[in-house]
């Protein structure tokens, strides 16, 4: 191909965000999230659908007949909190629908992202109580394990975006996994089309004797050579196997930054979101446990990221498809 035909191809890729759907509990972290999902709909032109999804409540003994549609007091007040969200959060402006549906939470989102293809789920988390107590409701966190489309959730510590906000710093986390080769064409796509600096970020496990060889169960000075040589040497595989991610016809504003460093998991990451400022962290979601932190990332890991840091987090599981036109 041709370097003009190449360009021309460059240039055609774009992620494809034009169907998401946003999920709120009517909460302050909800609100927030769907501030988010507006930004990116005015991006990528997308249609939004905001879902809130009643409980079913158990069966009263009295009356016997069902309680007729205008008076189910959830389905009124569902109703009320509706028309507040699209005085207060710009939905005029956007092409959009809203949905109030009674059922299991993960089970109707679920079945609307497959029915409407939806390209981007949008929650917000309070945070609190494990994931278990996501703004969705308790079963919400199946929602984000199961989901077929990437998930953008906005924790606690994430302010409301500012109208003309974008993403100037994205922090990729990679354990090299299957998930992960997922996520980052994703967060290479963001960062092309914001002018964003990525970052790529890997973290080595904490040291183990078992890892450094017959010099970490002798002498003192024996140990800290082999432990500096062992650390060297990880180093700089990861830096080459992050560096390897990059493709030649990548369009990134700026030079990317690769980061491999050894620590706690999610210590690491926390920190270099701080350090780099970090506008948006895209991770892959691995849905099964490991005996080593280094080879997954578990979903403990995400739970907290989601819930410490200070920006949004962009997850894609091992069996989610990220669409990129």
């Amino acid at each position: 191909m041709s370097s003009i035909g190449m360009e021309r191809e460059r240039a055609s890729r774009q992620v494809g965000f034009k169907q998401i759907l946003v999920g709120t509990d009517f909460s302050e972290p909800s609100r927030r999230a769907l501030a988010y999902a507006l930004l990116l709909a005015r991006q990528y032109d997308s249609q939004i659908r905001v879902l809130h999804v009643v409980s079913p409540e158990p069966r009263q003994p009295i009356p016997l007949d069902p309680l007729p549609r205008e008076l189910n007091r959830q389905q009124l007040l569902a109703k009320a909190e509706v028309q507040k969200l699209e005085q207060e959060n710009g939905l005029r402006e956007a092409r959009h629908t809203i949905e109030v549906v009674a059922g299991k939470v993960s089970e109707v989102i679920s079945s609307i992202i497959d029915r409407d293809h939806s390209d981007l789920l949008v929650l917000g988390t309070r945070g609190r109580g494990g994931l278990k107590k996501l703004a969705l409701g308790s079963v919400a966190e199946q929602a984000v394990r199961l989901a077929s489309c990437p998930v953008l959730t906005v924790g606690p510590r994430v302010a409301s975006p500012k109208p003309d906000a974008i993403f100037k710093s994205i922090l990729f986390a990679t354990d090299f996994g299957a998930a992960s080769t997922r996520a980052f064409p994703l967060a290479l796509r963001l960062a092309e089309e914001y002018g964003a600096k990525l970052a790529l970020i890997h973290m080595l496990p904490p040291v183990s004797f078992a890892d450094i060889g017959a010099g970490g169960y002798g002498a003192a000075a024996y140990a800290e050579k082999d432990l500096a040589a062992w650390h060297e040497r990880l180093g700089e595989e990861g830096v080459q196997k992050l560096k390897a991610l990059i493709p030649s016809d990548a369009r990134l504003a700026s030079e990317p930054l690769y980061i491999v460093e050894t620590n706690f998991l999610p210590d690491g990451i926390l920190e270099a979101a701080a350090v780099q400022h970090s506008d948006l962290i895209v991770m892959g979601a691995n849905q099964t446990w490991s005996s080593r932190v280094a080879a997954h990332l578990p979903w403990a890991v995400l739970h907290e990221v989601m819930c410490e840091v200070c920006c949004p987090v962009l997850t894609v599981r091992e069996q989610a498809t990220a669409r990129i036109t």
